[in-house]
């Protein structure tokens, strides 16, 4: 190869990673701990998805910033009580997950929930699921989104519905932002596209981001012990018969009830971790093979 070949390879080689580098950033501009009056969407798939997450929503909506969730499934199937009802166990999860995002001081009205069925996410139809997501990243105009990782230079395994949620919350991301995608929502209904443009990405293989959450172990403990029905034998037998029949703690054997709290308490660490990413999210996943610098890592 001569030297014009060379050089020429060198520009089509480095040109594009000098512009993605421009447009991206792993860092954000002010600590995450200092945010303050921005509006936060956390999208996962089932009602305590977003758990692992929660000492940094607490930080986050203590500090003044608006916290909402958007779960696309109701939870309506996971568990091995043969009495269980789908209808009756939906009830069940999304009084859960509401006393959970309660220990984080977010309000309900800020707990959005699609419906979809527990499981089936990735047979649903993909145009109405995200039009749906559309819907609301434009009514809430989020500054920033939180979901799994959906893949970092590669699609990331997760299980159906996570797998799902994962790429479909970057896919409505970037249909959000243009105003001829869905037009009858900008049209008729007067929503306004949204950009975002700073991400966070869990359960990432290349984490760059650690949230300080000491402050907020105990919000989290106790958010992530509302989930009866999902992490105790309650998943197997639980009580009673009526819709509006609500396990608490008490319901726990004594032994049970000791063992579930402690080991709630001992698995809640003082830090959670994130992939963060600052630009489009037409380059989710982009960036450096791990283990390289660049523009997004």
């Amino acid at each position: 190869m001569n030297k014009y070949s060379t050089s020429l390879l060198a520009i089509f080689v480095l040109v594009p990673t000098l512009l993605f580098a421009q447009g991206s950033s792993s860092e954000p501009e002010i600590p995450i701990e200092e945010w303050t009056g921005r509006t936060i969407l956390l999208v996962g798939a089932h009602p305590d998805d977003d758990a692992g997450r929660h000492g940094t929503l607490a930080m986050l909506q203590a500090n003044g910033n608006d916290v909402y969730v958007m779960l696309l499934t109701s939870g309506n199937v996971g568990t091995r009580d043969r009495t269980m009802t789908r209808q009756r166990l939906e009830k069940i999860r999304r009084h859960e997950q509401i006393n959970a995002l309660s220990a984080l001081n977010i309000p309900e009205e800020n707990y959005i929930n699609l419906g979809y069925t527990d499981g089936m996410v990735e047979f649903a139809d993909k145009e109405e699921l995200v039009k749906r997501m559309v819907w609301w990243y434009r009514k809430i105009q989020p500054d920033v989104l939180i979901s799994f990782e959906p893949g970092y230079r590669y699609v990331v395994w997760h299980k159906n519905d996570h797998r799902s949620a994962a790429y479909l919350a970057v896919d409505a991301a970037r249909a959000a932002e243009w105003h001829l995608i869905f037009p009858e929502q900008v049209i008729q209904e007067g929503l306004e596209p949204v950009s975002i443009r700073e991400y966070m990405y869990w359960g990432s293989e290349a984490p760059n981001m650690t949230v300080d959450i000491s402050d907020y172990v105990e919000n989290k403990v106790q958010s992530r012990m509302a989930y009866l029905s999902q992490f105790t034998s309650l998943s197997d037998n639980y009580p009673g018969t009526s819709d509006n029949r609500f396990a608490t703690l008490d319901d726990l054997p004594e032994e049970e009830r000791k063992a579930y709290v402690e080991r709630m308490t001992s698995r809640t660490g003082p830090t959670e971790t994130f992939r963060y990413r600052r630009g489009a999210p037409d380059g989710a996943g982009s960036g450096p093979a791990l283990g390289e610098t660049g523009g997004d890592n």
